[in-house]
């Protein structure tokens, strides 16, 4: 009972949460998911908890993939290219790490992600206000 109400919480904190976010904040919340979900899929490898590393694994490669889905080829460039590239060879990794169950595998993926989601951080608050400013602008006119 306990449990149902502390994920019930957390269900509706998350909502709150992405209904009050912009795009770069989704894509944070999106990349910590997945990183979370690689943590949890490591313990379940270690545990040799089948069910839960399968359930985990899927999760955070559907996470990747719906990353690499949204990115803009039009606006990127090679970046884009480059980050396609990448988010598909993670979700490669993550199905090899579930077939042959290896903890390894995951943190490869997980540490890539980190680096993807440190950059993604750091990106000046003043140039995604612009950036933001700029995709509302070109959608009013469009």
């Amino acid at each position: 009972m306990y449990n149902a109400k502390v994920k019930n919480y957390q269900r509706e904190a998350l909502k709150t949460r992405v209904a009050g976010a912009d795009c770069y904040e989704i894509i944070q919340m999106l990349m910590a998911g997945a990183i979370e979900k690689m943590v949890l899929a490591k313990v379940a490898i270690d545990k040799r908890n089948l069910e839960a590393k399968s359930e985990h694994i899927s999760r955070a490669s559907a996470i990747i993939e719906a990353l690499r889905e949204c990115l803009d080829f039009d606006v990127g460039g090679e970046v884009t290219e480059n980050l396609y590239a990448l988010y598909s060879y993670m979700m490669d990794r993550l199905l090899d790490a579930s077939v042959q169950n290896d903890s390894a595998i995951v943190d490869e993926v997980s540490n890539l992600l980190k680096e993807i989601k440190s950059a993604w951080d750091a990106i000046p608050v003043d140039v995604r206000i612009k950036t933001l400013n700029n995709a509302s602008q070109d959608a009013s006119h469009g």
